[in-house]
């Protein structure tokens, strides 16, 4: 059965205990800040964020941040160097039983919102993208990157890491581009439709070679969401979702409640029971609610109780 997590601090706070009264036993976490001299992806860091969400009664399903990775997603001199970071992370992943590493392949930028006050239901306060705006922004320093530059350097990376992470068994979990458009401000991207998804896994043929399936994104691809879960899922290559929903158009869209938006979340619940998926979902982005604090916009504390009791509601309906 999917399971539900959250995605959590490496740092217990207010939010572990919330999302602990919620009935969440599973976490989503970060690389922890470097100390003592270990950086964050070692086993010495790894293992004392481990232990600090075991302590706290959460199993630690997924780790979702990774070490910079912009001069192998670019293909350039030291790209070396940042992929036996990534090596030594898995590895080590591996010692600790952390079963999922979360990655994205999004050069120099990650997630992009143009606004993060965009208003939403009862006056909340939602994240959203307008294109038109980014679209007038500067080239990068890196000036213009193509698609094939960065398909190129995915293959490399693959060919230096599935087989450690195959040794490790740790399941590697691409996540979409955010959002799934190609270029942005002169760089290309290229997780960002449901072809370049199989793509990927083509790419090299591994057990370990996955997918993160963030519906926002998806929904984004895709007019038929369940069509495309039950698609990819036939595969067996979705390790990790994130649930939730957006409006609009790939070029100008508000992220949503989510049970507002135009998806059949309980659709998209019923085709992960019937691809058998049996990993861990988080809710994602959710809108600022009264109260709450919108300094990290998309990760407000209140806003994710709502999004964990729905989501809790979905599977009822959809596994009972």
């Amino acid at each position: 059965m999917l399971e539900i997590a959250e995605m959590l601090p490496p740092n217990p706070s207010p939010l572990w205990t919330l999302v602990k009264q919620a009935g969440v036993t599973h976490a989503v976490g970060a690389m922890p800040k470097a100390s003592r001299g270990n950086a964050p992806w070692s086993f010495d860091a790894l293992a004392r964020a481990k232990s600090a969400y075991n302590d706290f009664g959460f199993e630690l399903s997924v780790l979702e941040s990774r070490p910079t990775l912009t001069k192998a997603k670019l293909g350039l001199p030291g790209r070396d160097e940042e992929i036996e970071t990534a090596i030594e992370l898995i590895k080590n992943l591996g010692r600790l039983e952390i079963p999922v590493w979360c990655y994205e392949w999004m050069p120099v930028f990650n997630w992009l919102r143009t606004s993060t006050t965009a208003p939403a239901r009862g006056g909340a306060l939602a994240t959203a993208y307008d294109h038109s705006i980014m679209s007038a922004g500067p080239l990068t320093e890196y000036g213009e990157v193509s698609e094939a530059t960065l398909w190129d350097s995915l293959e490399y990376f693959l060919r230096a890491v599935l087989p450690v992470a195959e040794e490790a068994g740790v399941k590697l979990a691409m996540h979409p581009d955010d959002p799934p458009l190609s270029p942005i401000r002169g760089l290309g991207r290229i997780m960002r439709s449901i072809s370049n998804f199989e793509r990927l896994l083509e790419l090299y043929p591994s057990p370990m070679n996955g997918i993160a399936l963030c519906q926002g994104n998806f929904r984004l691809m895709t007019d038929d969401l369940p069509a495309a879960i039950r698609r990819l899922g036939s595969t067996g290559k979705v390790f990790f979702v994130h649930f939730r929903d957006v409006a609009g158009s790939v070029e100008k869209y508000v992220e949503v409640f989510h049970d507002e938006g135009p998806t059949d979340m309980l659709a998209c619940m019923e085709a992960y029971r019937e691809i058998g998926f049996e990993g861990v979902c988080r809710p994602d982005h959710v809108p600022t609610v009264v109260g709450d604090d919108n300094s990290q916009a998309g990760y407000s504390m209140y806003g994710r109780l709502f999004a964990i009791g729905y989501l809790k509601g979905l599977r009822e309906a959809a596994y009972r």
